[in-house]
């Protein structure tokens, strides 16, 4: 059967499964729909609940966990893209919440505008990204959630509210990161700046250096990160800044070198090699931590912030009180180094400032985050345990849209405002319209 509601919403049977980006996470929902506008989204909404079926919208599958997942209604919002109005004296661009990322960025730098922070990927549809709370690395310039400044949200009976600091504001300050708990996010409201060009320097350190002088480099810097390389004492650093120009992106040749080639390209082969051979890993990573030499480039925000990532990966990350950040790597560095694991994926270290948002991995504390990969296709739950225990014990949060193993129990306890959230949640969809398997073990029932 076809239901399209009031609405031409191209909502219809499902006949494949849905699978996410990484391909570790699936679904065969009853139905899918591509809704054109709020009023048909609030229309199909209210048809599934009619119906029976729980709904869940669906971005472009970049989260690693069963946030998306659902067996009722999948949502896609391939049709709700676009920016509805920029509006210079405030500072703000509203936009269609299944606009991509890349999409915003490069409409944003045709303005002559910016977010001001960024993660590294920008395949994302915005509302994905901000309802796991996707970030980059930030001394004083939080996650893309916390850069919002108003928001639209159809509820589980179809209303359409917009949510502020003014205007439902107890909605506005959990449904930054609402997980698609609170309802479907229609659009997003962003502070932007005039555009600006930022001065990257990567150049290699040794691990040594790099977790001495952490705090140094994080002050010094605006935004800093670093990789380590398992099984070497050898990390990649980059340090991004403000500058007055003039623009000096990377050449075509050395950028294409650098990005395509080395990143993705060989590191690809050296990943498949990996998995095929473990015991070439150790190797490969001594190779690999000398492959990228340090470099210098100035451009526009988006062009820095982000790389193209087309080695397909399993990733766990957790968020731990910025003065836990060094300890813990070091005891993973040392776990490794004692334990028959072959890791071929670096080791991601980033910051973040404090913010006020209940579900942020940020809220109220000084944060920086660790984040383990594995190449797809390889065995990565040992290795994530190992990881994860030594998380846990120095209080850390895990990031809403990769994978763990942690429950609405030990969430509750390093989240002072979780039961802020749930409150809002209980009032905006008690009969639990948007909730599945992930939701009730990580937020409850």
């Amino acid at each position: 059967m076809t239901n399209t509601g009031t609405g031409a919403a191209a909502t219809r049977n499902a006949t494949s499964t849905w699978r996410n980006w990484a391909g570790n996470v699936s679904a065969r929902p009853a139905r899918t729909s591509s809704p054109a506008s709020v009023a048909e989204l609030a229309d199909v909404i209210r048809t599934a609940a009619e119906d029976g079926l729980r709904v869940k919208a669906v971005g472009t599958g970049h989260s690693f966990t069963s946030a998306a997942a659902t067996d009722g209604l999948l949502i896609r919002p391939d049709l709700l893209t676009g920016i509805r109005a920029v509006d210079r004296k405030a500072g703000t661009v509203t936009v269609e919440a299944g606009t991509p990322l890349k999409r915003l960025n490069e409409a944003l730098a045709r303005e002559g505008l910016s977010l001001t922070n960024m993660g590294d990927i920008m395949d994302q549809t915005v509302a994905g990204a901000t309802s796991t709370g996707t970030h980059g690395t930030g001394r004083e310039s939080a996650s893309i959630a916390a850069q919002i400044r108003a928001l639209e949200l159809v509820t589980a009976d179809g209303t359409v509210l917009t949510c502020s600091p003014d205007e439902n504001p107890d909605v506005f300050a959990s449904a930054r990161i609402g997980l698609g708990a609170l309802g479907v996010v229609s659009a997003i409201t962003f502070s932007v700046e005039p555009v600006f060009l930022l001065t990257a320097r990567e150049e290699p350190m040794s691990f040594d250096r790099v977790t001495s002088d952490f705090d140094a480099l994080v002050a010094e810097n605006e935004h800093f990160e670093f990789y380590w390389f398992p099984h070497t004492g050898n990390c990649n650093t980059k340090r991004n800044n403000r500058s007055a120009g003039p623009a000096a992106p990377p050449g075509p040749v050395r950028g294409w070198i650098e990005d395509e080639l080395l990143s993705n390209g060989l590191f690809q082969v050296a990943c498949s090699l990996g998995r095929a051979v473990p015991g070439t890993i150790p190797a490969i990573a001594r190779v690999s931590s000398r492959a990228l030499s340090a470099r210098l480039y100035t451009d526009i925000p988006y062009k820095v912030f982000t790389s193209p990532r087309r080695v397909r990966f399993v990733e766990m990350e957790y968020a731990l009180p910025r003065e836990s950040a060094v300890g813990a790597l070091r005891e993973v560095k040392a776990m490794i180094e004692r334990s028959p694991l072959r890791v071929s994926f670096p080791v991601e270290v980033r910051t973040a400032p404090a913010d006020d948002i209940p579900l942020s991995t940020a809220s109220g504390r000084e944060t920086a985050y660790v984040a383990v990969h594995l190449y797809r296709g390889t065995p990565y739950r040992s290795y994530f345990t190992a990881v994860e225990r030594i998380m846990t014990a120095h209080g850390g949060r895990p990031h809403w849209g990769k994978v763990h193993t942690r429950d609405a129990a030990y969430l509750a306890g390093v989240y002072p405002r979780f039961e802020e959230f749930t409150a809002v949640r209980d009032r905006l969809d008690p009969e639990r319209l948007f909730g599945n398997p992930y939701l009730r073990r990580v937020i409850g029932a």
